[in-house]
């Protein structure tokens, strides 16, 4: 268990570390349902902050938890230790599949739970997942959908990795359970990152964070046995949405186009190129199109500009 003195040691060791002091800087409680540990431990590891949001060397703390481990009581000891983001572990919000995957709470749960936490004016996080057993892409549509609905702050979006010693595993060994290849996680998360994206919530994450144990399954010290584990998962994402983009645009054109310059804000260059060069690879394999890109800050992020520079007869 973590203790008040490692919470300490580790503020400690990033604000000694961090290079520029005019960062926003937060303490995160990730990793399990913060509000589902006793009363006294979450007192312990949040008082352990205090000094540091006192002496405004921390800004401010968030946790993730279970839509079923919050009420009025919960948020006011939050509130009381400067909690300010609270991100819900919803999953889905079909009843059937969290039945199915024995999450232990509903719906229902996620609904008290958001409007709760957004009353008490926390900022509302939701972690939702694609691939879950008998998991639709209409139903992950439909999750997002319903999750627009409460309006969150800030979406999370993990694809299922199969990990070993869990009753997922043995699914997955006998056959029960097919997990998503990357290519199928990238078409489903591509459709509702647009979805939080056009209902201007802001995806923080997408694909789960590279760790020695989240690691390739190749890899000595993985726990991924299976699933569509990629190191640059939300790459191959933002890229596919850039990929349908240009190629929307292209088909706009009223002739054969042979070569193509593409402006584009800076920060945009790397997706638009994609992962290893697969888009600029795609382009020519399957359009026959070559393509120039052009850096241009006077260009807003998320926008691009598209000339043709040569037809074909």
């Amino acid at each position: 268990m973590v203790t008040a003195k490692d919470v300490k040691e580790t503020i400690e060791y990033f604000l000694k570390n961090f290079r520029d002091n005019h960062k926003y800087v937060e303490v995160a409680f990730f990793g399990g349902s913060f509000t589902a540990i006793e009363k006294e431990k979450q007192e312990e590891l949040l008082e352990a902050v205090q000094k540091y949001i006192e002496n405004k060397k921390v800004n401010s703390i968030r946790i993730s938890t279970r839509p079923d481990c919050i009420d009025k009581e919960i948020l006011k000891r939050m509130k009381k230790y400067h909690v300010k983001t609270i991100e819900l572990g919803v999953q889905s919000t079909n009843n059937y599949i969290l039945k199915r995957c024995k999450r232990g709470h509903t719906y229902e749960d996620t609904k008290n739970a958001s409007k709760l936490i957004r009353r008490y004016g926390f900022i509302l996080g939701h972690q939702m997942m694609v691939g879950l057993p008998e998991s639709t892409k209409q139903d992950e549509i439909n999750t997002a959908k319903e999750l627009i609905k409460l309006k969150p702050k800030i979406v999370r979006i993990y694809p299922v990795l199969v990990i070993k010693d869990t009753e997922l595993a043995d699914e997955y060994e006998r056959g029960d359970y097919n997990p998503l290849t990357v290519g199928q996680a990238v078409e489903r998360c591509k459709e509702i990152v647009d979805l939080f994206n056009r209902n201007k919530i802001n995806v923080i994450r997408i694909g789960l964070q590279n760790t020695e144990e989240i690691s390739d399954p190749s890899t000595e010290k993985s726990s991924v046995i299976a699933g569509p584990y990629h190191p640059a998962f939300r790459q191959l994402v933002e890229s596919s949405m850039w990929y349908d983009s240009i190629v929307n645009e292209i088909k706009k054109v009223n002739a054969k186009v042979k070569k193509v310059k593409i402006k584009a804000n800076d920060i945009n260059v790397n997706n638009i190129i994609g992962h290893k060069k697969e888009n600029i690879s795609k382009l020519k394999d399957i359009y026959d199109v070559d393509v120039v890109i052009e850096r241009d800050d006077k260009i807003k992020p998320g926008k691009f500009e598209l000339e043709v520079l040569e037809s074909y007869e």
